[in-house]
């Protein structure tokens, strides 16, 4: 039994066996025909990719073929225009040349033309001299037969005529080269005059003797005066101003001759107003820090006008004085700006003339220092001037002698004393320095233009170069060349007799004919 049963399991084993081997193999069939139709369908594609990758081949050679071609027909194109364009020129500058050639040739003919009229001049001229030389040699022959006179003494007798004559040209030619002279140089100064106002301009303010405070409210005005008007009392009494508190609504006036009393009292005042407390004992200790403050700015004036003129070393003392002429006006013109325009002028002046042009700037930026202390010592303000800036260690001789006689209060005996008296009555006089002086000359102007109006046929005058010259516009319908002319003569003589001015004026008569047509 056990038998059967092993044999029983055996033949399953080997029919499973079989089976398997049997599933298997068709598996292996089923799968080689899959992987053959596999295979078959991948060679396919690829030889579609291959007809694909064949075409775009050729189509990209076509287009680079094409691309090439125009690129060939477009550089042979470039080619055919500038060989053109070359041949223009070549052209151009064959019918240049010929042209050349021919005004060549023409000029060539005309100078042959000219050599041979030369010629014929000379040859004319030769024989002209030729004929006067002969003429001369027989008149001096008749001369002598018909005069009792040799050679000798004709030749003596015609050379003393003419000494004679020759004294009285050279005197003649003398005096008219001494006037030519004299106005050479009036024209040389005015020039250099000109000149130096021409590069330096400043503007010119006018101070006045009273500065006004502004302050909050009006509640503050009455701090200001203090219990029964001790705080300001106090106040005037430290600065030494008159403080005025009215009715007017948002200030409070502050009025001192010395400006810079007035200028203290006035930041003085502006601090007490900003700090609130108004009481005698701070208003002293406020006017005390103020005034040091004001003494140091100052002495910053004096050290930055000293740089800007560029003039050198200058003691402290000097420095000091000049900033305070900051605070000193002569007839509205504040004379620490007078002083810088004056250094300025006289300095460019002396570079015209070949002078020190910063000793010049010194002796100009220090001749008025006297005035910042002509108050406190005897004497006019040249004086006092040379007499501080000796003591405070001012050796030029140069710019002592400037600042004493730049009034002519001494002999002068330097050539910078007589450019820094030029300077200062250029900036003292020029319009708009001074207030008096700008009205004067604004007056003068309208009654030289009034005057010039009242002559028939006039249209229009101009007053320009500060009055020195008048332009006269004529009417050409009314007056005729002669006539302007006969006009012109008029106002001059007009103006000398009438008007009262410096120098000399300039009438100009212009006379115009215009005729304007249109074209259409």
């Amino acid at each position: 039994m056990t038998e059967f049963v092993i044999l029983a399991a055996l033949g399953g084993l080997g029919v499973g066996a079989g089976a398997t081997f049997w599933l298997l193999r068709r598996q292996d069939r089923l799968n080689l025909s899959s992987a053959q139709h596999r295979a078959a369908e991948i060679v396919a594609q690829s030889q579609k990719e291959a007809e694909n990758l064949r075409k775009e081949a050729e189509l990209k050679a076509k287009d680079d073929m094409f691309k090439l071609r125009e690129e060939f027909n477009r550089e042979a194109e470039q080619s055919r225009n500038e060989q053109r364009e070359l041949e223009r020129r070549l052209e151009k500058r064959e019918d240049q040349l010929e042209q050349r050639h021919q005004a060549q040739v023409k000029k060539e003919r005309n100078l042959q033309h000219t050599e041979k009229k030369v010629h014929e001049r000379r040859d004319h001229l030769e024989k002209k001299v030729q004929e006067a030389e002969r003429l001369v040699t027989e008149q001096t022959q008749k001369l002598h037969e018909i005069s009792t006179l040799n050679r000798q003494q004709a030749e003596e007798l015609l050379l003393s005529r003419l000494d004679k004559q020759l004294a009285d040209e050279v005197a003649t030619r003398i005096q008219k080269q001494e006037a030519l002279l004299r106005a050479a140089a009036e024209e040389k100064a005015r020039e250099v005059l000109a000149t130096s106002i021409q590069r330096y301009a400043a503007d010119h303010t006018a101070d006045t003797t009273v500065s006004t405070v502004d302050i909050p409210s009006d509640d503050i005005k009455g701090r200001i005066i203090g219990r029964e008007g001790r705080n300001i009392r106090t106040f005037e009494k430290a600065t030494g101003v008159d403080v005025i508190v009215d009715d007017t609504p948002g200030v409070v006036i502050v009025s001192a001759f010395d400006n810079i009393r007035r200028e203290t009292a006035k930041l003085a005042l502006a601090k007490l107003i900003q700090d609130g407390r108004i009481h005698p004992s701070r208003i002293e200790e406020v006017v005390k820090e103020t005034q040091e403050e004001m003494e140091r700015h100052i002495l910053e004036l004096g050290k930055q006008t000293c740089q800007e003129a560029n003039i050198g070393p200058v003691h402290e003392k000097l420095m000091q004085l000049l900033g305070r002429l900051k605070f000193r006006t002569s007839y509205s013109q504040n004379v620490l700006q007078h002083s810088l325009e004056v250094a300025h002028l006289t300095g460019m002046m002396a570079d015209e003339l070949g002078l020190n042009g910063a000793l010049a700037r010194r002796c100009g930026l220090l001749h008025d220092v006297g005035k910042a202390a002509d108050h406190e010592m005897e004497g006019g303000h040249p004086k006092i001037g040379a007499e501080l800036a000796r003591r405070y260690g001012e050796t030029s001789k140069e710019v002592l002698h400037a600042i004493a006689g730049h009034h002519d209060d001494v002999t002068v005996d330097h050539i910078y004393t007589v450019l820094v008296a030029a300077a200062d009555a250029i900036s003292a006089a020029r319009p708009g320095a001074r207030r008096e002086t700008l009205e004067k000359y604004v007056k003068r102007l309208e009654e030289l233009e009034a005057l010039a109006c009242g002559f028939p046929g006039v249209d229009q005058v101009y007053a320009i170069q500060a009055g020195r010259e008048l332009r006269v516009i004529a009417n050409s319908h009314q007056l005729s060349d002669s006539e302007a002319v006969k006009t012109c003569r008029e106002i001059a003589r007009a103006i000398e007799q009438q008007l009262n001015y410096p120098g000399e004026i300039k009438v100009t008569v212009v006379r115009e004919t215009r005729s304007v047509e249109f074209a259409r």
